[in-house]
């Protein structure tokens, strides 16, 4: 049975503590895997000009780039100091042999969902973390019994999505493959295929707790 935690972490223990001061109302959701390189960052809330103002402001950050520019947000290609970026909070809360299914900041704060083989792994990374110091919050936890059916609602594109993620090692860490690479085997834009992931999980995770709820 594996354990799903959501766990929050202050931004000033972490990182883009200055963006945050400086905008407020800004959002962020990770999108490391469009970037084999570099992490990735969705930003809302905000206009074109108040994103770029905001990563001008922090020192954290070295330098960045205008992915993709929608009505509602924008991605980012983000560059950071070495030690100060969010691969390194990723790091940090994946050692233990964590899964990260998303993580996302505002209001000064990081949020994370991460899939631990059980309890105990879940454990294990709460107390070396806040053994470190690290201000660790965690705000929910879900144990996630392994599935008796052979039935799932995905549809034939998501499922065609999540077995070549998994064939051309995509879910393995560090990534084999990125999302743009991926994207393109399968012969559609990266964006087409996150949200085809994004719903995808949706599914998964409401089939999970429905089967514990049942249990």
């Amino acid at each position: 049975m594996s354990t799903i935690a959501e766990l929050r972490l202050p931004a000033t223990e972490n990182t883009l503590v200055t963006a945050f001061e400086h905008t407020p109302e800004i959002t962020f959701e990770l999108e490391s895997s469009v970037s084999k390189t570099r992490p990735c960052l969705w930003v809302a809330n905000v206009d074109r000009e108040q994103a770029t103002d905001a990563f001008d402001t922090d020192p954290v950050v070295l330098e960045y780039d205008l992915l993709v520019e929608s009505d509602s947000r924008l991605l980012f290609d983000v560059e950071f100091v070495d030690g100060a970026g969010t691969d390194e909070l990723c790091e940090t809360l994946l050692v233990d042999g964590g899964s990260l299914l998303e993580m996302w900041g505002n209001d000064g704060w990081w949020q994370a969902r991460v899939r631990y083989r059980d309890r105990e792994t879940l454990t294990d990374a709460y107390d070396r973390l806040t053994e470190s110091g690290t201000n660790v919050d965690l705000r929910r936890i879900t144990d996630i019994a392994q599935s008796s059916g052979g039935e799932t609602r995905l549809t034939p594109e998501q499922q065609e999505a999540l077995e070549a993620a998994l064939e051309y090692g995509y879910f393995e860490i560090p990534r084999s493959i990125s999302m743009e690479e991926l994207a393109a085997e399968l012969g559609i834009s990266h964006q087409a295929l996150s949200e085809r992931f994004r719903r995808a999980y949706e599914t998964l995770v409401n089939e999970e707790l429905q089967h514990v709820e049942q249990s």
